[in-house]
């Protein structure tokens, strides 16, 4: 460690002010490249906390949603400028990003800065927002309205935990709504420093934080009477337990359950050195940890061979070793049980008859024996029952299989429980457009795929068990609201 890289400690935050938490208990982050690196502790929120935070946003309520959009939107620029206005700080908060996460520089980077875009964008729908729908009569002249729900729950993972707050917050902020958010256990102190600066620009009450383990408070935040709205992004067997603890306050979710996204590439596919670039940071950006990341791929049979030397070659070119250094490709996996997940899948595909290979130059191998690492992996034609093909990996491995005809295709993309993401390779757009019409899947990317080839500007979200309802665009902030119809005689109102 550097001078810079002291052992932090982050504190919640309730009520426009940071707090300790009841009993002054906090609990440790350790480094996944260097697992025996302390990095810092961050507060572990009791009961009491959790009361405080979701009785703190309530009282901020009424305040808040009184406000019009457009002064609501004015604090959101205000709070994006605000972000990135320290540089020192603002980097400071990059690398304690990376060393608590294990994503490579450039990633956190790019999370951390880019986040104020999405304030932007929210405050930008300020006039949208304001216009109601009229019915003239007869019978009766009818506006039909908006209006917040309360206080919302937003829950974030731990893979990439700000962007994905980014399609939850300034959505529920500039719908009218306050809000309390519980970042992950295994990434909470860049987040929560994050969320602080945020809540510092908006009156106390409106933005709370508690951190610490879901199992002793992740319950107590669903089931608060104040608690209005969930959104929720995780896997599906958290997702389903979300949605039975809310059933009782008959709160409405929105969840977001991560998904196993099937690429599809014809034989007319561009499959170019900048092509498979982009397929492979598809598939492997932040160790394949990403939900709408590239994780099946099936390519017609006169282009297999094809592909599967064009991106091992990619993937050969990869370093993959200590996020912190510039040189890295790749980083770690977040956590051990991401790393036995994987390990596990891969030990099943070779027992099965599959071709792994592993690909990347590790300079240091005696870091990459002691950390959470996993080389890039690509699983050549394995049987689609095995788990490498039917679960989500969430790590940097691939499983490639080929095709012989697009319905042959279409089948394969859609046998599956997860429906958030997919992707059509080929240089036919009226081709593209059909064959993506018939994916099961909250959105469906033509000739990229994932983050780099995502527009903001749409609802995302997924089918199936990949979730219900949707994220960022206009709908991700309707999803904050509820309709509200007044009526009154004809031609008396309107």
């Amino acid at each position: 460690m550097t001078g810079s890289d002291s052992v932090a400690k982050t504190e919640l935050y309730i009520n426009g002010k940071r707090s300790q938490p009841g009993g002054n208990n906090y609990y440790q982050l350790h480094n996944p490249a260097r697992p025996d690196e302390l990095v810092g502790e961050a507060a572990s929120a009791t009961l009491q906390d959790v009361d405080a935070a979701c009785e703190a946003a309530h009282e901020a309520f009424p305040a808040w949603a009184a406000l019009s959009y457009a002064e609501r939107a004015e604090y959101l620029r205000k709070i994006a400028e605000h972000l990135t206005a320290d540089e020192a700080e603002l980097q400071s908060r990059i690398r304690l990003f990376t060393r608590e996460h294990g994503k490579i520089l450039k990633e956190a980077t790019m999370e951390l800065t880019r986040l104020g875009d999405r304030f932007h964008f929210c405050a930008a729908m300020a006039e949208r927002l304001a216009i109601d729908d009229e019915l003239n009569g007869p019978p009766f002249d009818t506006i039909i309205t908006r209006q917040p729900r309360g206080v919302a729950a937003l829950i974030v993972p731990w893979n990439w935990p700000l962007s994905i707050l980014g399609a939850k917050l300034p959505q529920a902020l500039v719908s009218g709504n306050t809000c309390v958010v519980k970042p992950s256990q295994n990434s909470a102190m860049a987040p929560t420093l994050t969320i602080m600066k945020i809540a510092e620009m908006l009156p106390p009450g409106v933005l709370n934080v508690v951190t610490g383990s879901a199992a002793e408070i992740g319950d107590a935040l669903l089931s608060h009477p104040r608690i209005r709205k969930i959104n929720f992004t995780g896997s599906i067997p958290v997702g389903k337990h979300v949605m039975r603890v809310a059933a009782d306050n008959l709160t409405p979710v929105t969840l977001e359950l991560g998904g196993n996204d099937a690429g599809l590439f014809l034989q007319d596919a561009v499959l170019d050195d900048a092509a498979f670039m982009r397929i492979y940071l598809a598939a492997f950006m932040t160790s394949g940890q990403i939900c709408m990341a590239l994780k099946r791929v099936y390519v017609h049979r006169s282009r297999y061979e094809e592909f599967r030397e064009g991106l091992s070659a990619v993937a050969s070119r990869q370093v993959i070793g200590d996020p912190l250094l510039p040189e890295t490709n790749m980083g770690p996996l977040n956590n051990k049980n991401q790393q036995e997940v994987i390990k596990g899948m891969l030990a099943q595909a070779r027992e099965q008859g599959a071709d792994v290979q592993e690909f990347g130059e590790v300079p240091d191998e005696d870091l990459y024996r002691a950390g959470y690492f996993q080389k890039p992996t690509l699983v050549f034609d394995p049987d689609p029952a095995l788990d490498i093909v039917k679960e989500e990996q969430f790590a940097p491995a691939l499983p490639i299989i080929p095709f012989d005809t697009d319905d042959q295709a279409v089948g394969m993309a859609n046998d599956s429980e997860f429906g958030l993401c997919s992707s059509v390779w080929t240089e036919d757009s009226e081709r593209a457009l059909g064959i993506a019409r018939q994916l099961e899947a909250g959105y469906t990317y033509l000739n990229g795929h994932g983050p780099l080839a995502q527009d903001n500007r749409g609802p995302f979200g997924g089918f199936k068990s990949s979730g219900i309802g949707r994220n960022l665009g206009y709908e991700g902030i309707l999803e904050f609201q509820d309709y509200h119809s007044i009526s009154g005689p004809d031609g008396w109102l309107l």
